[in-house]
Order: C-alpha cells, then sequence, then structure tokens
C-alpha cells in the first residue's frame, strides 16, 4: 500500500461515497475504485459495502481508518518537518454559518497543507478573496463552482412523537416546536403552504440547532450531513424536496491570488472529468 491510497480510503471513509470521494481528490472515480480494491487485496478484508446511495464502511474499515488516519497525518507531519520557511502569501475565506463540517475540512486541508500560504477564515459576509456559501447567497458580481449539493431532513428528539413517521408534510410540524437558523433554505419547505409556524428558539449555527434538538427544545430543518452526523438526534426526511447547492465564490472582475487560482482551476476540472455521474441521495 502507498499513501496516496491511503489518502483515497480516508475520502471514500469520510464522504461514503465513491464519486464523492474522487471528486474531494481530484481524480476520477475508476482510481478510487482500484486504490480501495488494492487495499483490500493486501489487508485480506473488505473494507466497504456497496448499496444503492454509495458504500458502508464494514468493521474492518472502521479499525483500519484509526491506523490510516494516523500514518496520512504523521506523513504530512514529516514532509512539513525540514521544509524551508518561505514568504507565505495571505488566503481570505468567507465561510457561510452552516456548513457541513467534514466537507469542508477535506476542502480546506490542501490549502492548509500548501507552504505558501496564510489560510484566514472570517464569516460570509466579510472582506475576503473567495467564499464558500450556498448559491442562494452569491452575489451579481461572482462567479460560482458548484462543490457540493445537499438535501434537507427533519432533525428531532429522539422521543418526539414524529418520530414514528417515515416521512414528514409541512401539517405535521404546524403547531410543533421549531428552532429557527440562519441563511437556511427551509423557507421553502413551509413558504410553499399556509400552515402555522410556532418558533422555539432561533440557533446561529449548525452545533447551537443541534444542541437544541437533543435537548428537546424543538424540530430544526437541516442540511442531512449535518443531521446524520449528529447521534443525538433522529433524521425523518420531508415531504417537499428541499436542497441547497454550495460551492466556491470568488469575484468576477479581480484577479484571483494564484493559491486561488489554482483551487479554483481544480474544482473545474474535477467536475468536467468524462464519465462523472451525479452523486446518489
Amino acid at each position: 500500500m502507498d499513501i496516496r491510497e491511503l489518502r483515497y480510503f480516508a475520502a471514500v471513509y469520510r464522504e461514503r461515497n465513491l464519486t464523492a470521494a474522487a471528486r474531494a481528490c481530484f481524480v476520477s472515480q475508476p482510481s478510487i475504485s482500484t486504490a480501495i480494491a488494492n487495499l483490500e487485496a493486501e489487508l485480506g478484508t473488505i473494507l466497504f459495502i456497496r448499496h444503492k446511495k454509495g458504500v458502508a464502511p464494514t468493521a474492518s474499515a472502521e479499525q483500519f481508518h484509526t491506523l490510516a488516519r494516523r500514518i496520512i497525518d504523521e506523513t504530512d507531519a514529516a514532509r512539513s518537518l525540514f521544509r524551508k520557511p518561505s514568504t507565505k502569501t495571505t488566503l481570505t475565506l468567507g465561510l457561510m454559518r452552516t456548513l457541513d463540517v467534514p466537507r469542508t475540512i477535506a476542502l480546506l486541508k490542501p490549502l492548509t497543507a500548501r507552504a505558501d500560504i496564510a489560510l484566514r477564515l472570517v464569516g460570509s459576509d466579510e472582506r475576503a478573496d473567495a467564499r464558500i456559501i450556498s448559491k442562494s447567497m452569491l452575489r451579481p458580481d461572482e462567479h460560482f463552482v458548484a462543490l457540493w449539493s445537499e438535501r434537507y431532513v427533519a432533525a428531532l428528539p429522539p422521543s418526539h412523537p414524529l418520530t414514528l413517521k417515515e416521512r414528514l408534510r409541512a401539517a405535521d410540524l404546524a403547531d410543533a416546536p421549531l428552532i429557527d437558523r440562519c441563511h437556511c433554505e427551509q423557507s421553502e419547505f413551509f413558504g410553499r403552504t399556509s400552515q402555522r409556524r410556532q418558533s422555539a428558539a432561533i440557533a446561529q449555527s449548525e452545533d447551537w440547532a443541534m444542541a437544541l434538538v437533543a435537548a428537546g427544545v424543538g424540530i430544526a430543518i437541516v442540511p442531512e450531513g449535518v443531521a446524520r452526523g449528529n447521534p443525538d438526534v433522529a433524521v425523518r426526511e420531508i415531504e417537499v424536496r428541499v436542497k441547497r447547492e454550495v460551492g466556491l465564490a470568488y469575484p468576477a472582475s479581480v484577479p484571483l491570488a494564484n493559491a486561488l487560482k489554482d483551487l479554483v482551476a481544480k474544482l473545474q476540472t474535477g467536475r468536467r472529468k468524462p464519465g462523472r455521474t451525479k452523486r446518489r441521495r
């Protein structure tokens, strides 16, 4: 095995989807599949079980991931150990509050690994070289490169009566206490009906919204990646298919810094790879 195969394995483990992992690593899906097959042959075990929505890690993958992650981190540390200091260019990225954390980490890591970049993160409304935002927040003077698309689901306290239903309608939530959030497309879910809404709290971040749900304060309509990554809440699909597209927005009329230009080029190349299919949801 080599470090590249371990990185591909870690991406599949994180994304639970071969196509999404290939996009995160800026390679083709066959490259990811080959790497996983090589690892499984060398280790003598199955790492992932394929299903219609992607892949699921086996017990072997759970055990191997800890070791693989440590090897990857130590390799990166070794490469940095004797790297000569260089003049760094500050790259400022604006991040909206409601981002899928694992996906954002995967996007930022290649930037933090560069010796010539000093990464600075600010809010999405502050001055920045580029922003990671929902497409609904795009300004007229910005270009947009899509990173991922995610649907919204309902996050409920585990003991809530509505957990007995597999799918929820707006009418089901008419009299239920709700956690409202900033920069959220949940208005698309409620906006198509005339149902009453009972606001129990306003959350400024995904973590805060999930904490309030887990505490039993109310129900939140949140991106699927956020809800399913929290073991303290129950997740149910909603009848109206609401989703958001998250991407990198950058000024259309301002020359890009080299680091940002490289990132945009990689993202655009990843989206144009032949034979690439949509991520299943």
